[in-house]
């Protein structure tokens, strides 16, 4: 009797001290709503959005002028000598000065010029606009925006993927939950079955073999409480990275599972080609190539251009020699100009692009065509799984009902000795994976409802 005690406190110590405290309800609303927020993958597709909504902006488009402004400003100072040889001072009539002393002509002095300042300004607008480029612009621009959709949908991608990665962890912390209750209750069952066995044997009306049967029982019933429940929070912390927070956050989740109405569904399937993601991406992808091609058939045109610019300059000279005054010149000018470039032949460069862009498109509706084929049998599979799934999920609900009374009887006759704690204890088990059976497969057809929905483009349309 002391072994026994001993043995039912040591285990209960052990389950205490790893259960796991959920004093939260994390909805499958609240899950959405953090993921859609916080996920990693998320944030990044919808900075890649972003990009894609700046590139495709008018001021991206080159149907916009450039206008460039330029002005600039010089200071110059100069000390200067300026010496004459060979010249000789004259008079008002021209002839030659004497000088009285030596008799010889007087010689022009030097000219000295200090601190002479020179200033030049200038300030200059230019504008640039190309008029025509032979429709290469119009096919970008038009490509950009195509460009954009696409990233819109690669971001529609992200989120389907990562709302499907969101339920497939929520739905294994919901089946976990599930089955720790059921190993509980499997728990308190065997522990009541110990205590039974253990007072039957005090009074003599079984051996000890029946007191061992549970005993060991209890001791495996415990262990699996505890790696299931050791299970539990590993995978509460996989969902707690797929929602960014923190991953020591403890929660129950919402178990009840809704299927969708097969008149709906059936719509979705109708309709599942023309929404699926990657049929929508291949057609963009075909619209952008061709863009490309029609851009790359602008190099057969002329460019034609304009440019116009406005101008001031003032320079102020300094005084020289010969020129002693100041000299300003204030100028102001304008201008409009016309080019018209053709490129009449590139060496053969612009005939291979286009020659290569016409294979890159030819190569695009073909894999567009295989995508077709491939997403025809992803969506067949998915329904095929499904059905099979939400069936396999019915039979077990029956299954359970058929291990429930099963066990129930079992326990009754084994309450008036009529078979022994052997076959009570595989009764036990058959309700055990009947129950936990019925927890997989409810979640697995759920799973491949979410699948069936994401290949018809509608996972991110319905209540989940």
């Amino acid at each position: 009797m002391r072994v026994k005690n001993f043995l039912t406190a040591t285990i209960l110590v052990a389950l205490v001290n790893s259960s796991v405290a959920q004093d939260q309800i994390l909805s499958k609303e609240k899950a959405v709503q953090l993921t859609l927020e916080n996920n990693f993958g998320i944030i990044i597709a919808r900075n890649n959005v972003k990009v894609a909504a700046n590139n495709k902006s008018f001021l991206n488009s080159g149907f916009l002028p450039s206008l460039i402004g330029s002005a600039g400003a010089n200071y110059q100072r100069d000390d200067s000598t300026f010496e004459f040889p060979g010249q000789f001072l004259s008079d008002a009539e021209g002839n030659p000065l004497i000088d009285e002393q030596t008799g010889d002509p007087v010689p022009r002095p030097d000219a000295e010029l200090n601190k002479a300042e020179a200033q030049r300004y200038s300030a200059r607008v230019t504008a640039n606009y190309t008029l025509f480029d032979g429709l290469g612009r119009l096919y970008d621009y038009k490509r950009l925006k195509e460009e954009y959709n696409l990233s819109e949908l690669q971001a529609r991608e992200t989120i389907e993927t990562t709302m499907l990665q969101l339920f497939t962890v929520y739905f294994e912390v919901a089946r976990l939950s599930e089955n720790i209750g059921v190993l509980e209750e499997t728990f308190a069952n065997t522990k009541n079955r110990l205590q039974r066995a253990d007072y039957s044997f005090e009074y003599g009306q079984t051996n000890k073999l029946d007191v061992l049967n549970a005993e060991v029982d209890l001791v495996n019933d415990s262990i699996n409480l505890m790696n299931e429940r050791q299970t539990l929070r590993n995978t509460q912390r996989d969902l707690n990275l797929l929602l960014n927070r923190d991953l020591q956050v403890t929660f129950a989740v919402d178990t009840t599972v809704i299927f969708a109405n097969p008149l709906i569904l059936e719509d979705f399937l109708e309709q599942g080609e023309s929404n699926n993601i990657r049929m929508l991406q291949a057609e963009k992808n075909i619209t952008i190539n061709d863009y490309n091609l029609k851009a790359g058939k602008s190099v057969f045109l002329p460019t034609v251009g304009l440019t116009g610019f406005y101008g001031w300059n003032l320079n102020q000279n300094a005084p020289s020699a010969f020129f002693p005054g100041v000299n300003v010149n204030n100028r102001r000018n304008f201008g409009l100009g016309a080019t018209l470039t053709w490129d009449l032949f590139d060496g053969g460069s612009g005939i291979t692009q286009i020659k290569n862009a016409k294979v890159l498109l030819e190569s695009q509706e073909t894999l567009e065509q295989q995508i077709k084929q491939e997403v025809k049998r992803d969506i067949a599979n998915a329904k095929g799984n499904y059905n099979n799934r939400l069936q396999i999920y019915r039979l077990q609900e029956q299954n359970v009902i058929t291990a429930t009374n099963n066990y129930d009887r079992s326990s009754e006759r084994y309450k008036l000795g009529q078979i022994s704690s052997v076959e009570l204890r595989q009764a036990q088990l058959n309700l055990l994976n009947a129950k936990t059976s019925k927890s997989l497969a409810k979640y697995n057809a759920k799973l491949a409802e979410l699948q069936l929905l994401q290949l018809t483009g509608q996972l991110l349309n319905v209540d989940l």
